[in-house]
């Protein structure tokens, strides 16, 4: 595994490349990234994941400041994986020159964690649109635990006419249910169990409502939520997985996308 921390060192031994799997992640790695990286590894083109805590798509810099960060940890996972290359930038090398293409941002980046976490999409895009610029990979691999962010990257892709191909990987859970999530490591024993309860708790409600169609009371979910331990629900809504609309009634393209905080830490999902 070859590690580079500016982009020019990493260019000039990619081109050498026929092609690159690109993971992006902030650190904090777990499950749900190395299943990631075991699928990129399945494709005939080398495997390159990139390790930077984004600024920019943070809207509160108490939330930056205490995202999980454990790099040292991280490269001796990555080591065992055989990954080719690991790119861990400096602000300065991502945000020092200005990328060629100008970011989409799709009017769904207003609904969902775009009407609570202001500026975030922004930042996410923005980071993916320089590190395709610098590293050009025909694919990018990432998890639909981030669904809406997933569909605003494919969306900037699509309308941009870049050729790098986004791979959607299933949500991989611990086995209390909860996402796969590097903030999973700011919550204790008690939390962990209130964020399975509400997950077990919601899967049950979308069988429900596929088997037979019952009212979305979203006022009684919201209260049985804050029974079950969550401090604040920012939203819970049930949109097509196809086109982002909202649903007039269940069938098999629907999911419940939710996000809600325990405490000081807030988590997203959707199933």
């Amino acid at each position: 595994m070859k590690i580079f921390k500016d982009k020019h060192s990493l260019r000039k031994e990619i081109l050498k490349t026929k092609g690159i799997s690109f993971i992006p992640t902030m650190g904090g790695l777990h499950k749900g990234h190395i299943s990631l990286i075991k699928k990129s590894k399945k494709f005939k083109f080398k495997t390159l994941v990139s390790i930077f805590v984004n600024p920019k798509q943070f809207n509160k810099r108490s939330d930056f400041r205490s995202y999980p960060r454990n790099t040292k940890i991280d490269i001796k996972k990555l080591k065992k994986l055989k990954i080719n290359y690991l790119y861990i930038p400096t602000f300065k090398d991502i945000y020092g020159f200005k990328p060629k293409k100008k970011v989409f941002l799709d009017k769904f980046s207003k609904k969902l964690c775009g009407k609570f976490r202001k500026g975030h999409f922004e930042g996410v895009l923005n980071v993916v649109n320089r590190f395709i610029e610098i590293i050009k990979p025909k694919y990018i691999f990432l998890g639909k635990k981030d669904y809406q962010q997933l569909y605003l990257i494919k969306k900037h892709i699509e309308k941009r006419k870049i050729k790098s191909k986004i791979i959607e990987c299933k949500t991989i859970r611990e086995n209390n249910g909860i996402a796969c999530s590097s903030r999973n490591s700011n919550l204790d024993k008690n939390q962990k169990k209130i964020a399975s309860n509400i997950f077990y708790y919601l899967s049950d409600l979308k069988k429900k409502m596929k088997k037979k169609y019952i009212l979305f009371n979203i006022n009684k979910i919201k209260k049985d939520l804050v029974n079950l331990g969550a401090s604040k629900i920012d939203y819970l809504e049930n949109y097509n997985v196809d086109s982002f609309k909202k649903i007039k009634k269940p069938n098999s393209k629907f999911n419940l996308f939710f996000a809600y905080h325990i405490k000081n830490t807030r988590l997203i999902d959707n199933i």
